[in-house]
């Protein structure tokens, strides 16, 4: 663990309070089982991120549990006078690609990762999503991408992500034999990115069981995702 010290004790229990209880809408929306999948959040002025501990249950997680580490993936204790510490506990075996992604990504402020079932399915098959429905354009502005297989362990996942992404409007990606990865600019951004993703992934692979899917025009695709990002909401 790092000796380096961090004065911001109010900043990171609200970011483990985020990201534990985040953590929840990944089960809330059927995108995880057991301990597998993970939510993390950058902290806002530190090269710091927060993320879920390695394999405990989601039942059981607590934001006191949620691990602090540097954009390296090292952990990293609390401040001088011990306000915030981590536990003694792991971090999730995928903060090495979340680590990489913030590293070179710098506005992403959230990564998620999921197995979600017809997500994971179009991953398996190294196929990209074609964008064919209008929430698709709405929400990642043409097709979800396809990353290159890449082991566990290191920050090749990472990379994938990165190099994938970098040139793309679309907040997730497939990366292949795996599963789905999305970004956005904090934590709650890439928790609704993987809910789209695992949405669409349902209903174009149920479109494609009943024909071949209409692909929509991407002047109109680039028209649906410019009046959602800037237009859309309150």
């Amino acid at each position: 663990m790092s000796t380096a010290t961090v004065k911001t004790p109010d900043t990171i229990a609200r970011i483990r309070q985020e990201v534990c209880t985040l953590h929840a809408e990944l089960t809330r929306y059927g995108l995880v089982v057991w301990t597998a999948g993970n939510v993390s959040a950058r902290v806002p002025g530190h090269n710091l991120m927060v993320i879920k501990p390695s394999g405990v249950s989601y039942d059981d997680l607590t934001p006191e549990q949620m691990v602090v580490t540097d954009l390296y993936g090292v952990p990293v204790d609390g401040d001088a006078d011990g306000e915030w510490g981590n536990p003694p506990l792991s971090p999730s075996s995928d903060t090495a690609a979340h680590a990489y992604v913030y590293r070179h990504m710098p506005d992403v402020g959230g990564v998620v990762h999921t197995h979600s079932t017809y997500a994971t399915a179009w991953a398996a098959r190294g196929e990209s999503i074609p964008c064919v429905l209008t929430m698709m354009s709405d929400e990642f502005g043409g097709p979800i991408p396809v990353g290159p297989f890449a082991l566990i362990g290191d920050d090749s996942i990472g990379q994938g992500i990165v190099e994938t992404l970098k040139n793309s409007t679309s907040p997730a990606v497939l990366m292949q034999n795996h599963g789905p990865f999305t970004i956005g600019k904090d934590a709650r951004s890439a928790v609704k990115a993987a809910v789209m993703c695992e949405e669409v992934a349902r209903t174009v692979h149920v479109a494609r069981q009943l024909g071949e899917p209409i692909a929509i025009d991407q002047s109109r695709i680039d028209s649906l995702y410019a009046r959602y990002q800037n237009v859309y909401g309150q």
